[in-house]
């Protein structure tokens, strides 16, 4: 009988990234891959750190997981991998003795032998930095595989983090800033793309500090790697996250004002708007540095959507610092942002801090700044009604006869299925916007422009 296997992702798209690999990986041990727990013969938790109550999380599974049989009617084998794994490693088997393995996000190619051994009754914890290139060890997807995840896809090209945020663990989870060689992103790259892959977003927990080798004695950067992709035929649309200010490079701007294929959407966290939180963050940039990169960035590609994340309650944060976030929302603009409440990591310089913020201001904090990113996001929305968009029209819809996109903007569009078909790029004019999508039906004629203005978030 052929073995299941169910994995759960939690946190950001890299870890959506790594789970379609270590789906990968196991499929090439003969594991069938399921989309639920109940049933499957191993659970792999695909973990996140960034935040407390998401670890915490990863313990309330395991304790649900733990009583749960395969179909073989054995107990479940359960695996431990990502950020949480790396950081804690031996803890949670000492925590959670029903766990097999645990596997950190950069050894995740040694998946195979590590539930072999755990088979055999051994409790694996693979939580090192190898100097081999995981990448390049990884199973081959195939190409049903890599067809049936859609037409878009994510793919790494840079890991870890040099930044060294106050707040933040990836470096220590992640690891240094690691580039991927163009040859093989460029050679995975057409693999999705001969799968029917139309859009890929190039990922890095500080993507734009990508320098990954050329193969002619030299580096590219994120820019010149972009420039190679646009070259793959077939491929229509280029996206990257996350990015960092400081490495948002005049060639990566130039970028979003001469490649047609990178859409017009930027995610650029600035975190804070105070000048002395940014400093205690060890953001290294001021507000006003930010401030000049839109404006750059926004003089290149003037219909360009900006994304943003924003910590709320940083210790010693007082009324004034959060003020000055809430001015650089105003000033800025944004299409979509992610705010979150402050919450320590153990191991991080400002988890160590006297000065910490009492919860119930950081919540009353986190609501004020999210109503106001809300007022925007909808004003971006509402501007795009009556505007033709290209939109990639990506699956069914929940309502019969119906199909969901995305414009250029990253927005769910809505439109009737007779608009076109899946991995199609339609036109379509914009009739309506709810919440966080938009609705519409196919253009009569093509554009004047394939994108027009979008201008700021906020409506004028």
């Amino acid at each position: 009988m052929e073995k299941r296997a169910f994995i759960k992702s939690y946190g950001c798209q890299m870890n959506v990234y790594d789970a379609t690999r270590m789906a990968d990986q196991l499929r090439a041990g003969g594991y069938a891959i399921v989309d639920e727990a109940e049933g499957a013969d191993l659970v792999i938790l695909n973990t996140c750190h960034i935040r407390e109550k998401a670890a915490e999380k990863v313990y309330s599974e395991l304790g649900r997981l733990k009583g749960l049989r395969g179909a073989s009617g054995e107990p479940v084998m359960i695996g431990v991998a990502g950020c949480v794994a790396q950081a804690e490693g031996e803890e949670i088997v000492r925590r959670q003795p029903r766990v097999d393995f645990v596997v950190g996000p950069q050894a995740y190619h040694r998946l195979p032998g590590l539930v072999e051994r755990a088979a055999r009754g051994e409790k694996p914890v693979d939580t090192d930095f190898p100097e081999e290139d995981k990448f390049a060890h990884l199973a081959r997807p195939s190409r049903k595989a890599v067809a049936a995840r859609g037409v878009t896809a994510f793919l790494t090209v840079q890991e870890g983090c040099d930044k060294f945020c106050s707040f933040c663990v990836v470096p220590y989870t992640r690891g240094a800033e690691v580039s991927r060689p163009v040859a093989a992103v460029l050679d995975e790259a057409r693999q999705l793309v001969d799968a029917g892959v139309r859009e890929i977003t190039l990922l890095g927990q500080n993507v734009n500090a990508y320098h990954g080798a050329s193969g002619h004695g030299g580096t590219a950067s994120l820019a010149d790697l972009v420039g190679r992709l646009a070259l793959i035929d077939g491929l229509a649309r280029i996206r990257f996250t996350t990015s960092h200010p400081n490495d948002m490079t005049d060639d990566l701007v130039a970028a979003h004002r001469d490649e047609p294929k990178l859409m017009p959407y930027l995610h650029l966290p600035v975190q804070a708007g105070s000048d002395r939180v940014l400093k205690a963050m060890n953001r290294r940039h001021t507000a006003d540095d930010y401030r000049a990169i839109i404006a750059s960035i926004r003089a290149a590609r003037p219909d360009i959507a900006l994304s943003g994340d924003f910590i709320v309650g940083f210790p010693g944060e007082t009324d004034e610092d959060f003020e000055a976030t809430m001015a650089l929302v105003r000033d800025v603009g944004y299409a979509s942002a992610y705010s979150f409440k402050y919450s320590p990591r153990p191991g991080t310089p400002a988890a160590d801090r006297a000065d910490q913020v009492a919860e119930a201001v950081k919540s009353e904090r986190l609501a004020r700044l999210q109503a106001l990113l809300a007022e925007d996001g909808r004003a971006f929305n509402r501007a795009c009604v009556g505007r033709t968009l290209p939109v990639l029209l990506e699956k069914a819809g929940r309502r019969e006869g119906q199909l969901v996109g995305r414009s250029p903007y990253l927005q769910p569009v809505h439109v009737p299925d007779s608009a076109g078909a899946v991995g199609e790029i339609v036109d379509v004019t914009i009739t309506a916007a709810e919440g966080n999508s938009l609705f519409g039906h196919p253009a009569a004629s093509p554009p004047a422009r394939s994108l027009g203005a979008a201008g700021r978030s906020r409506a004028a």
